[in-house]
């Protein structure tokens, strides 16, 4: 009785869709990796999405200029939508996220595929 709606079925492809972004994404700046304590850089850019992104809080609550900055966060759209289908508000916002997600993926999928390309031929 969690979800009343069946738009909240969409909410596993969603998640499947946020997690293939951030992983193309995150292949993609490993392949800039010297070495392995370069990995806390990664930690200091996922800290503040985590935080600011109104998984835990609404945006609401937070100025202005930070509510932009928070609406510019990757995981904000993906928070956003996985909550729009789990609750079943559906309006054309979805549309930007999925097409935000999806910009993700193809970006991150083409910067990995070129370093790893120009890193073998080296």
């Amino acid at each position: 009785g969690l979800i009343e709606s069946w738009w909240g079925l969409l909410a596993l492809p969603a998640a499947m869709l946020t997690g293939l972004a951030f992983g193309a994404v995150g292949m993609a700046a490993t392949t800039y990796m010297r070495s392995w304590q370069d990995f806390d850089l990664i930690t200091l850019v996922t800290m503040p999405m985590f935080l600011f992104s109104a998984t835990f809080y609404p945006l609401d609550i937070y100025p202005e200029w930070l509510q932009t900055v928070a609406r510019l966060s990757p995981l904000y759209h993906a928070v956003d939508l996985i909550r729009a289908f789990t609750l079943g508000i559906i309006d054309n916002s979805i549309v930007v996220h999925i097409a935000f997600l999806l910009g993700m993926v193809f970006v991150g999928l083409r910067i990995a595929g070129r370093r790893i390309e120009a890193l073998l031929l080296k």
